[in-house]
């Protein structure tokens, strides 16, 4: 009877897991990074931006948008650089520059059973998962200064590695190509700015489930934008609100052995990862958020609320950026 209990605690774990550890698709990308002037890419030189992160999460959502209880929380905190170069040179008219991110991320996952591949209740690592560049960016400024458009033709995420066997492995060792399009419109002190992205995801080989099974997958594409509206109280300050929203356009993909050795068969794992693959992610946020100029620096601050979270944790985050122009 004592087996029977605990056989049946362990595949009410695992069902209420089925839409995985943390999310489907490849989410790479921090959603929410840009929002105010996201559209207008500065005047040709070399700048730094910074950019200081937290997101946590106490409730994760099913398919169905419903919390699953043996979740517990989960923690990010990171911080990343970006060196952006904007040349005097045009390209179709518009000025043409490159940028490179690095990024350091932390990760504190926990759950209310043991689970995953280490069969423990909390995983954590800090990393820096990928490198983060672009040879060609283009940029404009249209209509007297009032429509601004930004593009990137391919953000590559470069992959460093990652902890094999650990579900909160910052990296995820498989490569994003994100084209990228930004749009800033403003008039009248307003500011609305949205920048929008599409991710091609690679094989991720050895992926961490918290079944206790490692596979190779392909996390699904993805379309998601960052968007704000602002209004400028003095020309050198500006409230406003920010977020975003995130979609998983295509299926997860594992590569399954149907010959794995499994602990559970009632449900399998196997059964239950094939589950998972037609679980898409979403998600929608907003918030309210602050940007202020002195001189050759740029500061903003900012908030943003998750909801309608399907196959997602859902939770909130701060961002604070800082901008300077050599």
């Amino acid at each position: 009877m004592v087996r029977k209990s605990i056989t049946l605690w362990i595949t009410v774990i695992l069902m209420a897991f089925s839409s995985q550890a943390m999310a489907g698709g490849g989410q790479n990308y921090p959603n929410g990074a840009e929002a105010f002037l996201a559209g207008a890419a500065p005047p040709p030189g070399f700048y730094f931006l910074d950019y200081a992160y937290y997101y946590t999460a106490d409730s994760m959502k099913d398919d169905n948008g419903d919390d699953i209880a043996a979740f517990d929380d989960v923690t990010v905190a990171a911080n990343v650089f970006r060196f952006l170069w904007m040349s005097d040179k045009k390209i179709m008219g518009g000025n043409w520059g490159m940028h490179t991110f690095l990024p350091i991320i932390g990760v504190d996952l926990n759950f209310k059973a043991s689970v995953g591949p280490q069969h423990t209740t909390s995983y954590d690592d800090t990393s820096v998962p990928y490198v983060i560049f672009s040879p060609f960016l283009l940029s404009w400024h249209l209509q007297e200064g009032k429509l601004h458009i930004v593009t990137s033709l391919a953000d590559i995420y470069i992959p460093t590695g990652q902890d094999d066997g650990n579900m909160a492995s910052v990296g995820t060792n498989f490569w994003t190509i994100e084209p990228v399009l930004g749009i800033t419109y403003m008039a009248n002190n307003w500011e609305f700015s949205a920048k929008f992205m599409y991710d091609f995801n690679s094989t991720q080989e050895d992926y961490a489930t918290v079944y206790g099974l490692e596979v190779d997958r392909d996390p699904g594409q993805e379309f998601h934008f960052d968007y704000s509206a602002s209004y400028a109280v003095t020309p050198s300050f500006r409230i406003g609100v920010n977020g975003y929203y995130y979609t998983q356009t295509t299926d997860d993909s594992y590569d399954i052995d149907p010959n794995m050795p499994v602990t559970l068969q009632e449900p399998s794992p196997i059964d239950l990862l094939r589950a998972d693959e037609g679980m898409r992610s979403k998600v929608f946020a907003v918030g309210p958020g602050i940007w202020y100029n002195h001189k050759n620096m740029f500061f903003s601050l900012r908030n943003q609320w998750e909801m309608a979270a399907e196959n997602k944790t859902e939770g909130y985050n701060v961002w604070a950026k800082f901008t300077y122009a050599f």
